[in-house]
């Protein structure tokens, strides 16, 4: 255990009668991976302290990350076995030796009856990237299947294949954070960091004190939007045209950057006759935002020396999301705002380890390194690092939403880690069916999640403060998590776990349990690849104030190139510094240019009509995480956030005749939820918005849309048609709220 020799300030409510040497570590929740230091408390347990070296967040934590020591209780979590009595139908306790077994057992017998593409894998954004590498390993190596893909998928897929196809490679922001304020305008599109990562608001803060101006794209005027300079409220699903509809007036303004398009880029005619077609007062029509704030966006962002475009959820979970992220990263190379000092395109990842969950190999079409499964040099070089035959690599599987909607046809066996599908994937209710018809379901978690119910076995294993291991923040910082603690007695890590089933699958050789041998391997795997981390070592991570190191940074001596295209110089391994700024001489391309793309405005999958007049968007509120699985089983954030609520504008409720909190009814046509209403004039009059945190009768999934992006595979969660209802029946009430005409709410 690594630790530093300075007792450091509790923010903590509670005081510890002892502060003991401090365990530098990191938050367990979102992407940008704060850091905190966890130190030993008198009579049993940790505490969070502060870490104000940390660069990220410079000490500051949200409420998620000050109680993120609540789920190491026993109380809480999982510790010991359970496997589905078939007897009694139901869980109970059992060995580990038991449940590994009836795991394993299951698994060969679908291999054997059925092949091994009837055997899935499902993985989460928050496994370390050590436990992502092996996970896609264990698929492709001890099962043989190619039915493997996370949840991630529902996180940036739209905006990794945006990055890819126009930069040619994708890491979520392509600088880090401290760049933000230091430039000169920010449109910040489908976010809302107050409450999905407060810590990073003081770059926005930071951004408007430095003389910075701030533009939020989003339909609700969140905490987010309060701070900005000017807020944009289109209509949900419709900031494809509100992007174009910028460049429109970019180049009719004579805003284009000729000099940049001419040096950098390719393909700006074609994508320039593309946006030309969306005129202001037609993108106006189509999302509701006035004229004048479009001209107005156009100056704010021109007329700055330097400016940022960044996406989040809002624009990505769309059905047209690529192209979505397409259009805005078209405005930044029209405007020369990309490959540049201050400027650029970037992503804002959502979970803890999103990025670099994705990037060694836990993805349906990739390999560690980011290398493609369907590239043979990239095939035979992994191959070489698993010892196994290039040919026994099975291609492509299917994305996250295909591979859960073909559970209990072709696919008949899962073994899941680290997700909860019965709450976040879209259409849950059907999602929840087909867990229900697998003929088995294995879960490894912290928690008995509502997905780890319907298993027929599940694992306890350990969590951030009980293992050590790296994570990938939305910078392309790669970090390590130390262990601070031991876990309960019957609990085992997920390498434990993937060594035991290889093992009696005849390949446990090949699955170590120690992190850092997992880690050596997935730099040897990664080496020559996209996202190169051959040159990032247990070692480095631990150096100087545990800052971390970004990707690409490969070995050096090697020859290798990084994406600014310099030769790595010889000498020594693991002096690389890494490349925290990427672009800033060429892009990632063969010919180092970027490449615009051009892109149309669609309608979202599901547009509302006379039976279901209302739409819908999800997202996230401060005090809970995800599906919740976790911060629902916290008291504190529970208390600040205890269940589901309908957001809605006065006018639609008066429509509806709900008040304040009265409960109503969301229906689409996959399902319905209820949920109590919460009346604001601060979301637009023809949109309600949920949170997506819950399970039961308040369970947004049970509504939202799988239509699938064509390049990304990412679901539309953002938009849906429905229509609201009172929960019960009224006498004299109306069935059904009609919006206001489409306007700016």
């Amino acid at each position: 255990m690594h630790s530093t020799a300075t007792p450091a300030t509790p923010v903590t409510s509670a005081t510890p009668a002892v502060v003991a040497a401090v365990t530098e570590t990191h938050c367990p929740y979102c992407a940008l991976q704060c850091g905190m230091g966890l130190t030993a408390v008198t009579g049993g347990g940790v505490e969070v302290v502060e870490r104000a070296a940390f660069p990220v967040n410079k000490g500051a934590l949200c409420g998620k990350g000050r109680t993120a020591p609540a789920l190491l209780s026993s109380r809480v979590r999982l510790t010991e076995p359970l496997v589905r009595s078939h007897a009694t139908g139901k869980l109970a306790p059992s060995t580990w030796e038991e449940a590994l077994d009836r795991i394993a057992r299951e698994l060969s017998r679908t291999r054997a009856e059925h092949g091994a593409d009837a055997c899935g894998v499902f993985g989460g954004g928050g496994l370390t990237n050590e436990k992502a590498y092996a996970l896609g390993k264990f698929a492709r190596v001890a099962l043989g299947t190619s039915q493997i893909d996370y949840n991630g998928r529902f996180c940036m897929s739209s905006a990794a294949a945006a990055g890819q196809r126009a930069f040619g490679l994708d890491r979520g922001l392509p600088f880090p954070l401290a760049d933000i304020p230091r430039t000169g305008c920010v449109i910040l599109v489908g976010s809302n960091l107050a409450e999905t990562m407060p810590p990073a608001l003081r770059y926005l803060t930071e951004l408007r004190e430095n003389g910075g101006t701030l533009i939020v794209v989003d339909p609700r005027r969140t905490r987010t939007a309060e701070q900005a300079d000017l807020h944009l409220a289109p209509r949900p699903g419709t900031d494809l045209a509100l992007a174009l509809g910028l460049l429109h007036l970019v180049v009719a303004g004579g805003r284009t950057d000729e000099a940049f398009i001419e040096e950098r880029t390719t393909g700006w005619e074609e994508a320039r006759a593309a946006a030309m077609a969306h005129w202001p007062e037609l993108v106006e029509r189509i999302t509701g935002v006035p004229v004048p704030q479009l001209r107005e966006t156009v100056r704010m962002f021109c007329d700055a020396e330097a400016a940022m475009v960044l996406t989040a959820r809002g624009p990505e979970q769309q059905s047209k999301g690529t192209d979505t992220v397409g259009a805005w990263i078209n405005l930044c190379l029209a405007t020369g705002r990309a490959g540049r000092p201050l400027s650029g395109y970037g992503c804002l990842t959502g979970q803890g380890n999103g990025q670099g969950g994705r990037e060694h190999g836990q993805k349906a079409d990739q390999l560690p390194g980011y290398r493609k499964l369907t590239d043979p040099a990239a095939r035979a070089h992994v191959a070489e690092v698993w010892g196994v035959d290039p040919a026994s690599l099975p291609g492509p599987g299917r994305s996250a939403y295909e591979l859960l909607d073909a559970l209990g046809g072709d696919v008949k066996t899962l073994l899941l880690m680290g997700s909860n599908p019965v709450v976040s994937a879209p259409r849950a209710a059907h999602v929840e069916r087909r867990l229900r018809s697998l003929d088995f379901l294995a879960v490894a978690d912290v928690v008995l999640s509502e997905t780890a119910e319907l298993a027929d076995v599940v694992l306890p294993v350990t969590q951030w403060a009980e293992e050590t291991g790296t994570v990938t923040n939305l910078e392309g910082r790669v970090l390590l998590r130390r262990r601070a603690v031991s876990a309960p007695d019957g609990v085992r890590s997920d390498l434990e776990v993937l060594h035991g089933l290889a093992a009696r699958l005849g390949h446990g050789a090949k699955f170590p349990t120690d992190p850092r041998e997992v880690f050596e391997e997935l730099r040897r795997a990664s080496a020559g690849g996209a996202a190169d981390y051959s040159g990032i070592s247990y070692e480095r991570l631990r150096e100087g104030e545990g800052e971390g190191v970004f990707w690409p940074c490969p070995r050096q001596g090697v020859g290798s190139e990084d994406p600014e295209g310099r030769e790595t110089p010889e000498g020594g391994e693991g002096v690389h510094p890494g490349t925290p700024r990427l672009f800033l001489d060429r892009f990632a391309t063969e010919d180092g240019r970027a490449r615009f793309v051009p892109v149309v405005h669609r309608a979202a999958a599901e547009e509302p009509d006379a039976e279901y007049p209302v739409l819908l968007t999800t997202g996230r509120v401060l005090a809970q995480y995800q599906s919740g699985a976790q911060t629902r089983r916290v008291e504190e954030l529970n208390t600040a956030a205890p269940g589901p609520f309908v957001e809605m504008h006065p006018r639609l409720a008066a429509r509806l005749g709900v008040a304040e909190g009265e409960a109503v009814a969301v229906v689409s046509r996959r399902g319905r939820a209820v949920a109590p209403a919460r009346v604001t004039s601060s979301i637009r009059s023809d949109t309600v918005f949920m949170p997506f945190h819950w399970a039961g009768e308040g369970r947004a999934n049970s509504l939202t849309h799988p239509a699938l992006d064509p390049v990304s595979r990412m679901p539309e969660f953002k938009v849906c048609a429905v229509r609201l209802e009172p929960a019960a029946p009224r006498e004299g009430v109306r069935a059904a709220a009609r919006p206001d005409p489409p306007v700016e709410g």
